[in-house]
């Protein structure tokens, strides 16, 4: 397993995604994700599963702390004292006393982002984080996060080979930080690219594996795949056994366009 070190942790470059898994499906996804050999998992309070999360790790027997686990406060609970109580309830749904990374899920310009950095630091001291960051920042914003918290670890944020992120990932590379991928197979539809899979045939892999395997690749980039079917938990996880050549990187990256899934109304105005 490729990790990546964010100030002394090992974290498993990739890493298992909760969104839309909900009771037993959730429960049952997770547990084979976790049986399969995943030690890393991502949820959030949106999601509405940090139960089910919980309830999957402490049914694995894998012991919590050889886990690396994310979750993230909506954008409506960032003043602090609600990123206070927000923090305490997602720990009480998880079963846990700690997470080990928390994250701004969205940014909301109308609420101060030093406040809420502020807050995030605070519950850091408190035990409840090993490291904080954010998702969904772009540049500028990431920018100015750092100039108030210079030690954050992550920016989460849509990455796949038809959306480029490159002066993101300057800036996360510069700081010594982690880019986490979601949407990173856009949802199966790496598929139907005739260059993925093109490489996809010369690896015997599928265009889901060669695009992922891309992902990690590149230096301090993660990948959160999500799925609820067994094979393909399987399948995601079977990436260390290859690896692409420059040419295939190149011809990869040759593919990123503005191609972009998530939009919410409420999204930053992106930049690039």
């Amino acid at each position: 397993m490729i990790t990546i070190d964010l100030q002394g942790i090992p974290v498993p470059a990739l890493g298992f995604g909760t969104w839309r898994l909900r009771g037993d499906e959730a429960r049952t996804a997770i547990n084979t994700a976790l049986g399969a050999g995943y030690r890393h998992l991502d949820t959030a309070q949106m999601y509405e599963n940090e139960a089910e999360v919980g309830q999957a790790i402490r049914q694995s027997g894998v012991e919590r702390e050889a886990l690396f686990l994310t979750t993230k406060l909506w954008r409506d609970d960032l003043h602090h004292a609600d990123v206070l109580r927000a923090t305490d309830e997602s720990l009480r749904r998880l079963g846990t006393e700690y997470v080990d990374l928390l994250l701004i899920h969205w940014p909301n310009e109308a609420i101060d982002l030093r406040e809420t950095l502020d807050a995030f630091q605070e519950v850091r001291t408190q035990g409840k984080t090993r490291l904080i960051g954010v998702s969904n920042f772009t540049p500028s914003l990431l920018a100015q996060a750092l100039d108030h918290v210079p030690d954050l670890t992550c920016n989460q944020v849509e990455y796949h080979p038809f959306l480029n992120q490159q002066t993101l990932l300057e800036l996360v590379r510069k700081h010594g930080m982690m880019l986490t991928a979601y949407s990173p197979i856009v949802r199966g539809t790496v598929a139907e690219n005739y260059t993925i899979r093109a490489i996809a045939e010369t690896h015997g892999k599928s265009p889901v594996q060669v695009t992922l395997r891309w992902l990690l690749q590149q230096d301090r980039v993660a990948a959160i795949p999500r799925s609820a079917t067994p094979d393909h938990i399987t399948a995601n996880l079977n990436l260390f056994d290859f690896a692409l050549s420059e040419d295939e990187m190149d011809r990869m990256d040759a593919l990123a366009e503005n191609r972009r899934l998530i939009n919410p109304d409420f999204a930053p105005a992106w930049e690039g």
